[in-house]
């Protein structure tokens, strides 16, 4: 059945991005390392938890929970091949709370070309997370 363009319109507008979920071998390392970076509370423990900050959610399920929905879908999935971008209102505040914590940055607070400041650091997992603030 073909979708006429005012249905297929109407359709779209349904859709909303909400979040992501990466799939890992410890949800509680990875969900108190993203709590700790984004300043938010752990919803949840293992086998899933969740953090939500304005706008989405980031959710962490255990690697044999997905294999145990999905048979055969972790069999060929890598580690660490993400990047998670947050926009934060003052990198330079949010950069000393990191250290604080002892959250290891890889690449302190620069300002990019194109005008955004970052931070950049590497997650449990090996994902790497930036943390921006718009120029």
């Amino acid at each position: 059945m073909a979708l006429t363009p005012s249905a297929y319109d109407a359709r779209k507008q349904q859709t909303h991005f909400t979040g992501t979920a990466l799939i890992t071998d410890d949800v509680p390392a990875l969900a108190a390392f993203y709590a700790a970076v984004l300043d938010a509370d752990v919803v949840g423990g293992d086998p899933f938890a969740r953090v939500t900050v304005p706008g989405a959610v980031l959710s962490f399920f255990s690697t044999q929970g997905m294999e145990s929905m999905v048979p055969g879908s972790m069999a060929a999935a890598g580690k660490g091949g993400f990047t998670l971008e947050f926009q934060v209102a003052d990198m330079d505040a949010c950069h000393e709370r990191l250290l604080a914590r002892g959250v290891e940055v890889l690449k302190p607070p620069t300002t990019q070309p194109w005008g955004r400041r970052s931070v950049w650091l590497r997650d449990p997992d090996g994902n790497i997370v930036n943390l921006y603030q718009e120029a």
